[in-house]
């Protein structure tokens, strides 16, 4: 014991300090473990500073410190009268701003617009918050409603019948056109040679198939004439719709056992239609009709890239199962769609509608040039998204549907409620990505006279109240600032959206 007490070794100096560890937290850590950690590095992130130095800086200068704030004309932006290098002319975006949100909208309805705006911002952002209850209900507003309203909010004009009066017209309509057909093909028989028999077959049989429609359209056609002839043809024509849609879907909701629920929402939807056609007096001719050739700048952007964005999803869903179906006469329409729309420009798409859709049209009918605009962008995106929708399918394992099968579900419940949540979840960035295309290609449409807020932009410029040096980098400087704010908002909500539904996966 005393022999290892006195070999015991004690220290009875300090021991040195030593130099501290390397810091790889904070500002200082942050610099030297990723900008100056190797010889590569450094010499990036020299590179990017000088180019940083020579893009933002000027950028920053021209925008805000040299900028002319304040001026009733062009002479406030001439560097002559400010004696100083000018920047950016915020007072021609001041004095144009209503124009680039409105276009020319008469401005004593422009109320309308900030109405719709408004509308549309309330019952957007709560399906954009999770948390938030009513998902099914909001979507409703905002999916079916809301078109409704906002098209008689902008446009205008009333509603002289409903559902019966709508039906019956359409469909005596369709059997004019048949008799019409039948008649011209019997004409075009006498001088059509090899193939006249035949015509003359099919146009008699038209021609007797005309009286058939209209015997079996009787009934509806004397309701519709007996509706306009009273008194209130609006309201009993409304409350003939809302009876008939109510009791058939109490009937196919399984009638007195299963029925009165699906009645009973049926009757509160129908008081809420009543409710917005009176608040917004459409039995009575609605609000002033504003021509959608006065329509421009924000309003026209947003509301053909809403529309293009929301009518394109269920096309592509369409078209992407359709492609993959079964059946052959659904696979080769939809490939074919599919290949046509996307190896056409959306130039030639716009020119088309435009133009050339009205000449094979009905004399008697037109469609409203925005509509066509409308029209073709949707088809047109819908067949991209079938193939962003179409990747996403051919991730499902083919597992899924096997064991959706052996659960005895339908192919309509395992596609609703297995394949498709799945697929759409695999494919956010790129159906993002394709939502962010069509929101800058909205810019478009100016080729066809319509002004969306781009083509606004140059109008403005023929302006020469405004005319300076600064001011044409001034505007395209407000109308980028515009896009990146909507473009950069759906790129980060989609990154909300992709990380939270794939949690999962953060492992």
């Amino acid at each position: 014991m005393s022999d290892i007490t006195t070999s015991a070794f004690v220290r009875r100096d300090l021991v040195p300090e030593r130099p501290a560890p390397v810091k790889t937290t904070g500002f200082v850590g942050f610099v030297r473990t990723r900008l100056f950690n190797s010889p590569t590095n450094i010499l990036i992130t020299l590179v990017s500073v000088l180019l940083l130095w020579f893009t933002v800086v000027p950028v920053l200068r021209f925008l805000l410190i040299d900028a002319v704030w304040r001026g009733a004309d062009r002479n406030a932006c001439l560097a002559e009268n400010a004696a100083r290098a000018v920047g950016a002319c915020w007072p021609f975006i001041s004095a144009k701003f209503s124009q680039f949100i409105y276009g020319f909208y008469p401005e004593p309805e422009r109320w309308r617009v900030n109405l719709t705006f408004l509308f549309g911002a309330l019952l957007l952002l709560p399906l954009l918050i999770p948390r938030l209850p009513a998902k099914g209900l909001n979507s409703g507003l905002f999916f079916l409603a809301f078109p409704v309203v906002a098209y008689f909010l902008l446009h205008g004009g009333g509603l002289s019948g409903f559902a019966v009066s709508w039906t019956a017209g359409l469909l005596a309509g369709l059997d004019d056109s048949i008799g019409n057909a039948g008649r011209a093909l019997s004409t075009a028989s006498q001088t059509s040679g090899v193939i006249g028999p035949l015509l003359l077959v099919f146009g008699k049989l038209f021609v007797l198939l005309g009286p058939v429609i209209s015997w079996l359209l009787w009934p509806l056609v004397w309701l519709r004439d007996r509706v306009q002839a009273s008194s209130q043809p609006f309201w009993i024509d409304f409350a003939l719709t809302a009876a008939m849609v109510s009791l058939l879907l109490f009937l196919l909701s399984g009638g007195i056992r299963r029925g009165w629920r699906s009645l009973a929402i049926s009757f509160l939807i129908f008081a809420g239609i009543g409710i917005v056609i009176v608040a917004m007096g459409l039995d009575h001719g609605g609000l002033p009709i504003v021509d959608t050739r006065l329509w421009g700048g924000l309003l026209v952007t947003l509301v053909v890239s809403v529309t293009g964005i929301v009518a394109s999803m269920p096309i592509g869903i369409a078209l992407a199962l359709g492609r993959r179906a079964s059946i052959p006469l659904i696979r080769i329409f939809s490939i074919a769609f599919i290949e046509f729309w996307r190896g056409v420009p959306l130039i030639t798409v716009l020119f088309f509608a435009t133009y050339m859709l009205p000449l094979f049209l009905p004399g008697n009918f037109t469609v409203d040039g925005l509509v066509r605009a409308l029209i073709g962008i949707a088809l047109f995106a819908g067949a991209y998204q079938a193939e962003v929708v179409r990747g996403g399918l051919q991730a499902i394992p083919r597992g899924q549907g096997e064991a959706a099968n052996a659960l005895g579900l339908s192919w309509w419940k395992t596609t609703a409620l297995i394949v498709m949540p799945q697929a759409l979840r695999h494919v956010i960035p790129g159906l993002v990505n394709s939502f962010i295309a069509l929101f800058k290609d909205t810019s478009l449409v100016s080729i066809v006279a319509l002004f969306d807020l781009l083509g606004q932009l140059r109008a403005s410029f023929s302006d020469p109240v405004w005319a300076t040096p600064t001011t044409l980098f001034t505007g395209f400087a407000f109308t980028g600032m515009i896009y990146f704010a909507f473009c950069f908002g759906m790129s980060r909500y989609s990154l909300f959206v992709e990380n939270r539904l794939n949690a999962h996966r953060r492992n």
